[in-house]
């Protein structure tokens, strides 16, 4: 299964921190692109520069922040007959769902586009979407939304990625220990 995340709202300058931020966890937590409904080269930029010295193979693609593009691109990865999500606050509890969903993108060998908003998302989100799920039904972080549903949908697996970049952590009990591999011979 192939996860897609499409990030709608994104406001240039505003948002960076954030977008960028839902553009490393969707990368670190197996998804294999995002779609950003904006024209900010300095996310794709960001991306391509934690790619390189990390690894990695994820993409980010602007497709333009007109409602139009975004929703072009829904309605065409649901025609190709893959699913929907729409993460929010007022869908049904992930625990109610996922494992539907994930029965669905197995037996049916579909792919999933993960829709996290910035700000308040046009109605026509919830309609287009095949599923609208809730991390929980409070006001949270798209962010820490992002990072639970991949965990779910994908087991905690996409926590053993091996990328193979030039840098590598090595995880120690205390303090940081990072390698360049580039300074290898």
């Amino acid at each position: 299964m192939r996860v897609v995340v499409l990030r709608i709202g994104h406001r240039y300058v505003r948002d960076y921190r954030v977008t960028m931020h839902v553009a490393l966890v969707a990368r670190a937590f197996g998804a294999s692109k995002m779609l950003l409904a904006s024209d900010d080269p300095s996310i794709v930029e960001g991306i391509m520069e934690v790619n390189e010295r990390w690894g990695g193979s994820f993409e980010v693609e602007s497709i333009g922040g007109e409602q139009g593009r975004w929703l072009d691109a829904i309605n065409e990865w649901r025609k190709s007959g893959n699913i929907v999500v729409h993460l929010t606050m007022y869908g049904l509890h992930i625990d109610g769902i996922i494992q539907e969903l994930r029965n669905k993108c197995k037996d049916e060998g579909k792919d999933v586009m993960v829709v996290v908003g910035a700000e308040k998302v046009p109605r026509i989100l919830y309609e287009v979407s095949d599923y609208n799920i809730a991390i929980g039904n409070q006001p949270h972080s798209e962010v820490a939304a992002l990072a639970i549903f991949l965990d779910r949908i994908f087991e905690g697996k996409e926590l053993r990625i091996n990328f193979m970049g030039r840098m590598r952590i090595v995880p120690t009990a205390r303090g940081k220990r990072v390698l360049d591999m580039s300074s290898k011979s």
